[in-house]
């Protein structure tokens, strides 16, 4: 006598359905809107201004630093200009026939043979003959060779009837560059 046992579910109670609502309602009356405050919005646009005169400040000073820089450039050509005509004009002036012509205008003569004096005794080797006025040397002569970088000393300056002297000077003419060898005349 078995009965065959019978498994039951416990049955759950059953909501109620619920009927589903409109999701748009109509409106009774507008959303009051917040008005925006002031201080923001001033401060938002005094932030664009600081910004803007900020740029502009920048912009200026760029620029203005572009001259600078512009002005310096063109002074430190003409400086160096001016140093390669001094450096040219050194080198005229520092040149052999130069001296040369210079210590014959004071007077110097070229000896023939050298004389030594002895120190200790004070003896005299050599010739012990004084070089006679004429120089065995003439840098103006036949065969001295034209430089083209020897310039004539300027004129002494001009005095004025009250008898200052003037401190005016006249252009001067550059020498010729000498950075490819020494100049020398065109031929055909």
């Amino acid at each position: 006598m078995s009965l065959n046992a019978v498994v039951r579910k416990p049955v759950q109670p059953v909501a109620p359905e619920r009927t589903p609502q409109r999701k748009l309602q109509p409106v009774t009356q507008p959303a009051v809107r917040r008005k925006p405050k002031l201080a923001y919005a001033l401060v938002a646009l005094g932030g664009a201004l600081a910004i803007g005169a900020a740029q502009i400040a920048l912009s200026l000073a760029i620029t203005q630093d572009s001259f600078t820089l512009a002005s310096l450039s063109s002074q430190q050509r003409e400086l160096n200009l001016k140093t390669q005509a001094l450096q040219e004009e050194l080198t005229g002036v520092s040149s052999p026939q130069v001296l040369a012509g210079n210590a014959a205008g004071l007077g110097m003569v070229v000896a023939g043979s050298p004389s030594y004096l002895r120190l200790s005794d004070g003896a005299v080797f050599g010739t012990g003959v004084g070089a006679d006025w004429t120089s065995t040397v003439n840098p103006a002569g036949v065969g001295a060779v034209s430089n083209s970088l020897i310039v004539d000393p300027p004129p002494p300056p001009a005095e004025t009837e009250d008898g200052t002297a003037t401190t005016e000077q006249p252009a001067q003419e550059l020498p010729p560059s000498i950075t490819d060898g020494l100049p020398s005349p065109t031929t055909h």
